[in-house]
């Protein structure tokens, strides 16, 4: 059986590694104008590989543990990791409409600029809009203070 230290140290590997997977998957959408199916699902590859990468480790290893450690940065740690989770809900009940407003308009093999996306769709689009958007920023704040946290627990924890 291998020790905790060494679970404890692939765990911070493949959750720091989904860091670059959410970065570069943000990239893409920033980089393209035009948003289509291909685009999304290249997208989406990496989104998926970034939440593969942090929720394996968050629902196998932490969540079990953490009523055993309950106390400190486990406490502050587990704060804004659920709270990065709860953002991600929030931002995917707007994915969920823009999506499918685009596809019932077939804007992701036909894109036309002159369709904006606030005209299609039901007319809260505005509203689904900013929802991804806190969505996705308060996801990424969360998790980067989740992250910071559970690296500074690691270092307390195994290296010194």
């Amino acid at each position: 059986m291998a020790s905790e230290a060494a679970i404890a140290t692939v765990v911070l590997v493949a959750v720091a590694a989904s860091f670059p997977c959410f970065i570069y998957g943000a990239w893409i959408m920033i980089d393209h104008d035009e948003i289509t199916w291909g685009v999304l699902t290249y997208h989406l590859k990496f989104i998926l590989t970034g939440l593969f990468l942090t929720t394996v480790p968050l629902i196998f290893w932490m969540f079990p543990r953490l009523l055993d450690q309950f106390g400190g940065f486990a406490a502050v740690h587990a704060f804004f990791g659920l709270q990065a989770y709860a953002f991600l809900a929030f931002g995917f009940t707007g994915i969920v409409r823009i999506f499918r407003a685009k596809y019932e308009h077939d804007l992701y093999s036909e894109y036309d600029e002159d369709i904006l996306l606030d005209e299609i769709g039901d007319e809260n689009m505005k509203f689904w809009r900013r929802r991804l958007r806190v969505g996705v920023f308060g996801y990424t704040a969360c998790w980067i203070i989740a992250f910071l946290t559970g690296v500074a627990r690691y270092i307390a924890l195994h290296l010194l």
